[in-house]
C-alpha cells in the first residue's frame, strides 16, 4: 500500500533564516524578496514576476509606465502565471476531491470493491472478479483513479496535510494551470514507477507520489528564492527515511514523484522569460512522454 509521507510538519510559506523582513502584506511571512519599484519586502504569494526582479500587486496594478498596454502589466506569478484572487482554490478542489473518494469508499457497501475497481494493480487475476485485472489489461485508469484512492483515516490524513501546507506556495508561486500540471504529473509519475517496478500482483493506493512531487518543487523554489535551504532539506531526508523503513510502503511511488516533481519544478522556475512557455511546457511534456514509454514498456513485458 502506498504511505503518505510522514510528517510533512512545514508552514504556508518556506522557513527562512530569523532577522528578515516579514511581507508587507503578510506580516508573518519573512522574506528576503524586495518590490523592485517601491523596495518594500514580499513574499511567495505576493511576488510578481516583472522585466527585472519581482514586483509587488500594488505596483502591478499602477503600471510600470513603460507605455505598454493592459496585457503587458498583468500580474504574473513568479513562473509566469495569472495572479488569481484565491491563490488555493486548486490545492481546496484537490484536496476536496481526494476526501469525497474516500468517503465514497467509506459508503459503499462492499468498500473493498470500490478499492479493487480503483487502485493500481499490474497485472493479476482477482477472485472478487473472476477475471483478470490490472493496467496490463486495458484498465490504464487505475494510474489516474489510484491517485486519489485511500482507505485508512491515517493514510489520506497525513496526504491531505502535505497537499494543503505544500500546495497553497506552490499554487501561490507557480500558478493555477502549472500547479495543476505539477501534481498531476508527479502523481502519475510515480504510479508509473510503481508499476514499472512492483510485484505485477501487488495493489497500491495514494496520492503519496504527488505529495512528493510537491515536496521536491518546493526544494526547487526555495533554492530559486535563495531561502534557507536547511528546513526543507531535512524534511526531505526524513521523509526518505520513512520511505525505505517503514513497511507497506509502496517506495516506488515516491521516488517517482519526487524526481518527476524536480524536474518540472525546475523547467518552470528557472526557465528563460523570452522562452518561458517552450520551456515549461517542453518539461511537461517530457514527463509525460517518459512516463507513457514507462508504462507501454512494463506492459508490453507482462502480456
Amino acid at each position: 500500500m502506498d504511505h503518505p509521507p510522514g510528517g510533512h510538519g512545514g508552514q504556508d510559506q518556506p522557513a527562512v533564516t530569523e532577522g528578515l523582513p516579514s511581507c508587507y502584506r503578510h506580516p508573518g511571512r519573512e522574506t528576503g524578496i524586495r518590490c523592485t519599484r517601491c523596495e518594500r519586502p514580499i513574499c511567495p504569494e505576493c511576488m510578481i514576476s516583472a522585466s527585472v526582479g519581482f514586483q509587488c500587486p500594488e505596483c502591478v496594478r499602477q503600471g510600470s509606465g513603460t507605455g505598454h498596454g493592459a496585457s503587458a502589466n498583468r500580474p504574473r506569478t513568479l513562473a509566469g502565471g495569472a495572479v488569481a484572487a484565491d491563490p488555493r482554490l486548486l490545492t481546496k478542489i484537490l484536496l476536496g476531491i481526494n476526501v469525497a473518494v474516500f468517503v465514497a469508499v467509506l459508503a459503499v457497501d462492499d468498500r473493498y470493491r470500490l478499492v479493487q475497481d480503483l487502485d493500481l494493480i499490474g497485472y493479476a487475476f482477482s477472485p472478487g472478479f473472476d477475471h483478470i485485472v490490472g493496467v496490463a489489461d486495458g484498465e490504464w485508469y487505475r494510474l489516474v483513479t489510484a491517485m486519489f484512492l485511500h482507505q485508512e483515516i491515517w493514510h489520506i490524513a497525513f496526504n491531505m496535510l502535505g497537499l494543503w501546507w505544500l500546495g497553497g506556495p506552490l499554487e501561490a508561486a507557480l500558478g493555477r494551470v502549472r500547479f495543476l500540471a505539477l501534481y498531476l504529473l508527479s502523481g502519475l509519475a510515480g504510479s508509473a514507477l510503481t508499476y514499472l517496478l512492483a510485484a505485477p500482483n501487488q495493489p497500491s493506493l495514494g496520492a503519496s507520489g504527488a505529495i512528493f512531487g510537491l515536496l521536491g518543487a518546493t526544494v526547487v523554489l526555495m533554492r530559486r528564492l535563495n531561502y534557507d535551504m536547511r528546513p526543507v532539506l531535512v524534511l526531505l531526508a526524513l521523509n526518505l527515511l520513512f520511505t525505505f523503513t517503514w513497511s507497506n510502503i509502496a517506495w516506488e511511488a515516491h521516488v517517482g514523484g519526487l524526481v518527476a516533481g524536480v524536474v518540472i519544478a525546475i523547467g518552470m522556475v528557472h526557465a528563460p522569460r523570452e522562452r518561458r512557455a517552450l520551456v515549461q511546457y517542453g518539461t511537461c511534456a517530457l514527463v509525460l512522454v517518459a512516463t507513457v514509454v514507462i508504462v507501454v514498456a512494463r506492459t508490453a513485458s507482462l502480456t
